[in-house]
């Protein structure tokens, strides 16, 4: 084994840089193991960034527990990490009166659940606090907790403040196989496991392999082959796809607040959502499929999802949409499945985490820190745990002026790369300094290339950057990992 660790974490996503900056807290040698070229590119990626307040769940399930703990503990770690997060509430709306009854229900339920703040709110009300809402609407479910947030910058985030406090990232490792302590060799005594990974798409030859006490599976939507390399082939993950479209920027004003249908047994329903980053998204459909590789978008999704959106906000037209994409949701029954397996003693199962899983993640990361506990692991927490980061500076976020202040520390701030999303050369640079690798972590952590124009304006000046920065040739430079170059060498015209 190259190294053995106390704990490793499978999976880069939003749950499992959660626990990785949870237990960072603690004198434990963490690894967190991620297959793709940079953390977030799994389901993460695809999230709508919306803090749930937990309206839309069974009073007696765990995913609803979690989500309400995890509301309140999004706000605080959010604001020590300096995370772009809004409170704007959510509005569950009905079109007649017979509707009302099942409201009221989700009203019941959410207040079990230990929501707070939450009313029904009549049309006059609405038409104050949501003008642009179709008037046919009767009456709606207002929850003020609900909050938005960067899905992308909040695994950054997590991540990087785990990293500070010790835990070590291994970025294009996909774990290949897990052998238990029968089969161990080498520090055996120090381990339950072997995880042997491969690296990158390159040659068996480049596999790695890691000791660890404990494992945590919070692989998405691999989390059933994770856990069947260990024995437990009791679930099945399955992907639900969604669809969702982002409008321009210019619409960022059309709602006040995520506006929800009510919602049906598989899904919450087609959804005008708020982001923090300004540009309105509408979907999400709810199609289970078999390919856990297919994000393909169609002419159904987007017709079944301007129907719905239009239906609660008239005014939405198919020409304010500038981007589509599709997420899959890793489903493995109603509920989440977070437990230990006692028959691979000191394996963690964090599997099946769909919506509200974003929300829920920090309270996920502390129901795993206390089966951890429940199951052997005697941590000692640290002296000085450092929970703070400096905020990220976004030009896109802040008043001109203090922009103006920033060019005369640093002219670099004036150099605008990305035109649509007011995207300097300084915050490109920061970007790669924190650790991007590829043009869609640029993308993720600052938002250039996000804008109408899709990257025609500022990607070659950001490939000129990461080209400069990383001191690699523009052949080199990839979207989002290897077999995604942008720039193909003529082989050629080289050895002519």
């Amino acid at each position: 084994m190259r190294a053995a660790y106390d704990i490793i974490i499978i999976g880069g996503g939003v749950t499992g840089a959660a626990i990785a900056r949870e237990l960072s807290r603690y004198k434990l040698k963490i690894a967190l193991l991620e297959k793709e070229a940079e953390l977030a590119f799994g389901v993460s990626k695809s999230n709508s960034g919306i803090i749930h307040p937990g309206t839309q769940n069974p009073p007696n399930s765990l995913k609803g527990r979690l989500c309400v703990q995890g509301n309140k503990l999004t706000k605080q770690i959010a604001k020590e990490l300096g995370v772009d997060f809004k409170e704007v509430g959510e509005l569950i709306v009905i079109f007649n009166q017979a509707d009302l009854t099942r409201l009221l229900e989700i009203k019941k339920e959410a207040e079990e659940l230990g929501v707070g703040g939450l009313r029904i709110v009549d049309r006059l009300w609405l038409r104050k606090h949501e003008p642009n809402l179709n008037p046919e609407v009767y009456a709606a479910l207002y929850a003020p907790t609900a909050g938005i947030i960067s899905p992308y910058r909040w695994v950054y985030d997590l991540a990087e403040n785990a990293a500070r406090n010790g835990v070590e990232i291994f970025l294009e490792h996909k774990v290949i196989d897990i052998r238990q302590s029968g089969s161990l060799r080498l520090n055996a005594a120090a381990s339950r496991f072997e995880v042997l990974c491969s690296q990158g798409n390159r040659e068996v030859n480049s596999q790695v392999s890691l000791g660890a006490k404990y494992i945590i599976n919070a692989a998405g939507l691999y989390a059933d082959e994770i856990s069947g390399m260990v024995g437990i082939n009791d679930f099945t993950i399955k992907p639900r796809k969604g669809e969702e479209f982002i409008l321009d920027k210019k619409r960022e004003y059309l709602s006040n607040h995520i506006i929800f249908p009510l919602p049906s047994p598989i899904s919450k329903g087609i959804l005008v959502i708020k982001t923090s980053d300004g540009n309105p998204m509408i979907g999400p459909t709810a199609q289970e499929i078999e390919d856990k590789e297919d994000l393909s978008t169609s002419d159904e999704g987007l017709k079944k999802v301007l129907e719905g959106a239009k239906r609660m906000i008239p005014s939405i037209d198919e020409n304010d949409i500038i981007s589509y994409f599709a997420g899959l949701r890793p489903t493995a029954g109603k509920d989440f499945i977070i437990r230990h397996e006692d028959k691979a003693p000191g394996f963690i199962n964090v599997a099946g985490i769909q919506s509200p899983g974003l929300t829920s993640a920090p309270a996920i990361a502390l129901m795993v820190t206390n089966l951890l506990k429940n199951n052997g692991l005697k941590p000692r927490k640290k002296w000085f745990f450092q929970k703070y980061r400096q905020r990220t500076i976004h030009l896109f976020d802040i008043p001109f002026n203090k922009t103006k202040e920033l060019m005369k520390e640093d002219p670099s701030y004036g150099e605008i790369v990305c035109r649509c999303e007011m995207v300097s050369a300084k915050e490109v640079r920061d970007a790669i300094k924190r650790g991007a690798r590829t043009l869609d972590g640029i993308k993720f952590r600052t938002r250039a290339q996000a804008g109408r124009c899709h990257g025609g304006f500022c990607t070659t000046r950001i490939m000129k950057i990461m080209a400069e920065e990383l001191n690699i040739p523009l052949t080199e430079i990839t979207k989002r990992g290897e077999g995604s170059e942008i720039v193909k060498e003529n082989r050629d015209s080289r050895t002519a």
